[in-house]
């Protein structure tokens, strides 16, 4: 019997991050979740994932699913959460780096952007902290042969999106992924997921008539949703053959 997979997913209790927790589940793969600050919802996930799993050969001594705090945003707690995960899983064979961070502004109007926190607090969300995530997780990944996915953005392909600043580092951050590509080759595939616009808590602060108009400007004149873009995560995870893409899932709104 083949040793079930271990997966560990940052911002995972919640929108994306929690809908790929599932399908992992779903699909008899061992799940890390991490979350910010709320434990309560980490726990409530953690049980749902146990009540849904297909995990094979599992005995009385071994976590299938767990959940471990750390803020992204702090390279150390990065370390810690890689190190935590492993001692708790025994291995791992999947990172889905999902954090990020943004606040709503015009991105129309230049004085509406010139915030330097803004600027910083994206940086350090939207680049580096997959970069630390993955300079951690690299030797594991190493030793299985795993997969290093991001969540990227449409607003990295097209200009767009709740800021200038989370559009021109989302840019980064799918740039970035190339290079990880290269430095983790030849045995981890290093990949990323671009949504457009997705009703999550977050997508719904968008006034009603941008959704609208959003979906509207879609070829298939539909949004992403969640279950679209986890697919494609667990597409990555799988797959053998393909490292340094990105993956733009937007309805066709960038073409």
């Amino acid at each position: 019997m083949s040793t079930p997979l271990v997966a560990l997913i940052t911002a995972g209790t919640a929108g994306l991050g929690a809908t790929t927790a599932r399908l992992f589940a779903k699909n008899g793969i061992r799940v890390v979740v991490n979350y910010a600050s709320n434990a309560d919802r980490a726990q409530t996930l953690v049980k749902e994932l146990q009540s849904i799993s297909t995990v094979a050969g599992g005995d009385a001594s071994r976590v299938d699913y767990h959940a471990v705090q750390a803020d992204l945003s702090k390279r150390d707690d990065i370390r810690r959460l890689v190190e935590d995960s492993v001692a708790a899983m025994g291995r791992l064979d999947i990172v889905f780096s999902n954090g990020g961070w943004t606040r709503m502004r015009n991105i129309n109007d230049l004085e509406d952007n010139v915030d330097e926190e803004d600027w910083d607090l994206c940086f350090n969300m939207n680049v580096k902290s997959h970069l630390w995530l993955m300079h951690a997780a690299k030797k594991y990944l190493d030793q299985t042969e795993g997969a290093f996915i991001t969540t990227a953005s449409l607003a990295g392909v097209k200009f767009s999106g709740s800021s200038m600043a989370y559009a021109v580092t989302k840019a980064a951050q799918i740039h970035l992924v190339k290079g990880l590509a290269i430095a983790a080759s030849p045995k981890i595939r290093v990949n990323s997921v671009a949504p457009g616009l997705m009703l999550t808590e977050w997508g719904l602060k968008f006034p009603l008539e941008k959704q609208e108009e959003m979906k509207e400007r879609t070829k298939l004149k539909r949004l992403a949703t969640v279950e679209d873009v986890a697919e494609q995560v667990l597409c990555f995870a799988r797959s053998r053959s393909v490292t340094g893409v990105n993956a733009v899932i937007d309805g066709g709104m960038a073409l």
